[in-house]
Formats: C-alpha cells, structure tokens, sequence
C-alpha cells in the first residue's frame, strides 16, 4: 500500500479545517484571508486527489477502514472510505471545479460584508467536505451522511441572501424536495439491511448478498433508491426546486449544479450497478422519467428569458439524459457525461455570473444584445461552454 493512502482522510478533512476557521472567525479575518484559506484547502484537496487518480490509474484501489462509526453485537458499519475508479473521478471533479468556483468567488463576492463574505466560504468548504464524504465512503451509511450534508448546504447557499423571502423560500423548497428523495433512500437503506445485514458496498454487491435477495427486494430497493436520486438529481417529478435554486450567488448555482450536488444521484446509481443491472422494473422506469425530463426541461428552457433559468433548466435536461444512459445500462457513457457536464456547466455559470455583474445584476436576456464588443473574454469563453454542450 503506497504512501498516498495513509494520507487520503486529508481529502475531505481539509475543506473541513476550512469550514472551522473560515466559520469561527468569520468576525476577525479579512476578506483575503477568507478568500485565501477557504481556496486553499480545496486546491490542496486537490492535489491529493491527483496522486491517488495517479495510483488507481497503476491500479491500487483498496479500501481503507478507520473506526467503527455504528457498533451493535453483530452489526457494525464502519466509517470507511473505498478509493476505486469511480471514486478517484468524482474526487477529481468535485475538488478541481470545485477549486476554480472558491477562486472565482472571491472575486465575484467581493462587495460583501468581510463577516458574510467569510460565512459564505465557510459554506462553500463544508459543501465540499459533505460531496467528498459523500463520493469516498465504502458503505451506504457513509454515504448518506454526506448526500444529506450537501442538502444541508445547497440550503444554507441557496438562501444565503436571507433578508430576501424569496431566496428562503427557493431554499426551503430545495430543502424539502431533497427530504422526499431522503426518505426514499433511507427506506432502502433499511429494506437492505433487513434483508442482507450489511451496508458495506463490497459485501452488498458480492454473489452471497444478492443470492439473499428476491426479484422483489431487488426492484424495490432499487426503485426507493432512485426515488432518493430524483430528489438530487432533479428529475420528473422533484426537479422544481433547482430552477428555483438560482436565487443563490451564481458561484454556488456553478457548483450545485454543475459539478457536484445535483450528479451525487447519478453517482449513487453508478456506484449501485451490481443491484440496477438485475432490476429491469427500475431501469425501464429510469430511461423513461430520464427521457421525460430531458424533452420537458429543455422545452420549457426555450421559454425562459431569465439567463441563470435558460441554465438552470439545460441542466436539469442534461441530467435526464445521464439517467437515460443509466436506465439502459451504459454506466461508462453517464459517467463521462457528467465529467464533461461538470466542466461546460460551470463555465457556462459563471460566463453568466460575469455578464450579470457586467449589466449590473440584470438577468433578462432580451436586454443583452451585442455584449460581444465590450465582453470579448466572456463571449469566448461562453462560446467554447456552448461547443462543449453541443457535442463537438
């Protein structure tokens, strides 16, 4: 076991310290103290993560045990985080977006109160630890403590503006959605363990486990399972709540909707193929709430003049074709979808962030004709998000 694993905890610790600092001294730092350490811990994430992509890519993935978070006589659940293929991507694009946006933040933020600025990237880094926690833990347990961190947070971002009773509303509406989903994941959770007495991917997933379960139990776990994923992952009948989220500062709309949050389903689903793959109940009920969503979202898209909106809904279209391919049993091709999503999405996020400041917080689109001249960074780079959308 090299070096690199016995320092993987860092990962998601440091966003963690970030959280602590940034949160406990948010009366005293400066803004670019803030700006600094809460930028910081995630670039050194991501470091992290690049030697352990390195080491998977030469082929070591190993599961690494740290304490026993839940212990009962015959029943334990580890606090475990399993650094494999899967995880060693989202590890990637959580701290490598994730990066950009916290760098990108601490200009667009800047009008702030150093008090606001700072709870904001206290926020920030918690939203990052809760996605890494929720990306490398080797049980469903683990998991679920950070898919329901992340609802936490996309809350606290998405209504960070609270003197403003829309912007609370659109984060409690974001809040509540995701507790739907929620229910539906725990309820597998509890029908899997009932069944199979164990949450622990490697054990859930091996022939023994899946011999205890009948088609029944298959289909309906798996069915609750992507209950709890259209709650994330916003697709028909919870996708309301994202277009809504666009109430937050447009950094976090980059990061919840781009990179991290809203994939955390398609994630789960990915990382659950061993169970998918044998329940066609549940992958014809996917490919078809997939296809729905991406042919609805994008037709009410077309109708939206308000830009953060045209987004919000493209994204929620784009997340229905990641379902497709997951409903028909291209796990590889949903995955690579939302690498590339991740990286197109944000900078289509924050090309909008910069053209809003730009017209001085004005998001109508039919007031932003000829931007080219004066924005010639921005139109490129929109461009090029643009390209990448459109498949070339």
């Amino acid at each position: 076991m090299s070096n690199i694993f016995q320092i993987v905890w860092l990962i998601p610790v440091l966003p963690l310290i970030g959280f602590i600092i940034n949160g406990l001294g948010r009366n005293h730092l400066s803004k670019g103290v803030t700006g600094f350490i809460g930028s910081a811990v995630v670039l050194g994430s991501f470091v992290l993560s690049l030697m352990v992509f390195m080491q998977v890519k030469a082929g070591v993935t190993t599961p690494l045990h740290y304490f026993n978070f839940i212990s009962i006589e015959s029943f334990k659940i580890g606090f475990d985080f399993k650094i494999d293929q899967l995880s060693a991507l989202f590890l990637l694009i959580i701290t490598g977006v994730g990066f950009l946006i916290h760098v990108y933040s601490t200009a667009y933020m800047h009008e702030e109160e150093s008090s606001h600025f700072a709870r904001y990237f206290a926020f920030l880094n918690l939203f990052v630890f809760s996605m890494l926690l929720l990306v490398m833990g080797a049980n469903y347990v683990i998991m679920f403590i950070g898919w329901e961190g992340v609802g936490l947070c996309s809350y606290l971002l998405i209504g960070y503006w609270f003197k403003n009773n829309d912007y609370t509303n659109a984060a409690k509406k974001a809040f509540v959605m995701n507790r739907i989903g929620d229910l539906g994941f725990l309820l597998a959770l509890f029908w899997l363990i009932a069944k199979t007495g164990t949450v622990q991917f490697d054990e859930v997933f091996s022939a023994a486990s899946l011999a205890k379960l009948s088609a029944t139990d298959i289909t309906g776990i798996t069915l609750l399972m992507f209950v709890g994923a259209t709650g994330k992952s916003a697709q028909i009948p919870l996708y309301t709540w994202l277009p809504d989220a666009m109430a937050g500062p447009t950094p976090v709309s980059a990061l919840i909707h781009a990179a991290t949050m809203v994939t955390a389903g398609i994630y789960m689903i990915a990382r659950s193929n061993a169970l998918f793959s044998l329940a066609p109940v549940t992958q014809s009920v996917i490919t078809i709430i997939g296809l729905a969503t991406a042919l609805l979202a994008a037709s009410i898209a077309i109708k939206q003049n308000d830009i953060k909106k045209v987004l919000a809904y493209s994204t929620v279209s784009q997340l229905g074709f990641m379902f497709l391919a997951l409903g028909t049993g291209n796990y590889v091709a949903a995955v690579f979808h939302v690498l590339t999503h991740a990286f197109f999405k944000a900078l289509m996020f924050l090309g909008s962030g910069s053209v809003i400041h730009a017209m001085g917080g004005e998001q109508d689109i039919r007031r932003m004709g000829g931007l080219h001249k004066h924005m010639k960074i921005t139109s490129i780079t929109f461009f090029i998000g643009c390209l990448a959308i459109a498949g070339i």
